[in-house]
């Protein structure tokens, strides 16, 4: 994959991008919401065998730096449909990096890749839900005391997609 943005190359992971990854997996107050944070080995694991391996997610690289500040899960779950899922180095948080790549994977996924739906969850029901409805999702349930946070305490899973036939209409 490789999507340019006005400010971000989303580009498939690489080996050099170990160190920028571990800014973002290894930081607590970042993994708050996902799992506890990455040590830089299981970070070097993490992107040797799911990212590069599997294919599993890409890279959103800041175009002025050349740093990686995105981590961006997109994966066929079922043929046509592709799951989601964002980490953003917290420094850039709030600045609408995460906006800008994901909608223009979403736009990819349905305009080049002809998929049929794109889905994401989530524990975090104020940044991550309101950024999965400003990208056009809509609930799809909410599975109550589903999963538990990293401090061991009861969490719901907020699900929420996006229909081919829903971008089309609004594109």
């Amino acid at each position: 994959m490789y999507i340019e943005t006005p400010r971000m190359i989303i580009r498939d992971f690489i080996p050099e991008d170990a160190a920028d990854l571990q800014e973002i997996l290894g930081d607590d107050e970042t993994m708050k919401n996902c799992e506890p944070a990455y040590d830089f080995e299981k970070t070097e694991k993490f992107l040797t065998s799911f990212c590069i391996g599997r294919k599993g997610a890409v890279a959103a690289v800041h175009k002025e730096s050349n740093k990686v500040i995105g981590y961006i899960l997109f994966n066929e779950a079922d043929e046509g449909v592709y799951e989601m899922g964002w980490i953003y180095t917290r420094s850039l948080w709030r600045q609408g990096y995460a906006y800008e790549s994901c909608k223009a994977v979403i736009d990819y996924a349905f305009g080049k890749l002809n998929a049929h739906k794109v889905f994401a969850e989530t524990i975090d029901a104020v940044k991550s839900v309101s950024l999965m409805k400003k990208l056009g999702m809509q609930i799809e349930g909410i599975q109550r005391s589903q999963t538990k946070d990293n401090h061991g305490n009861w969490a719901d899973l907020y699900f929420y997609g996006l229909l081919g036939d829903d971008w089309r209409k609004v594109k």
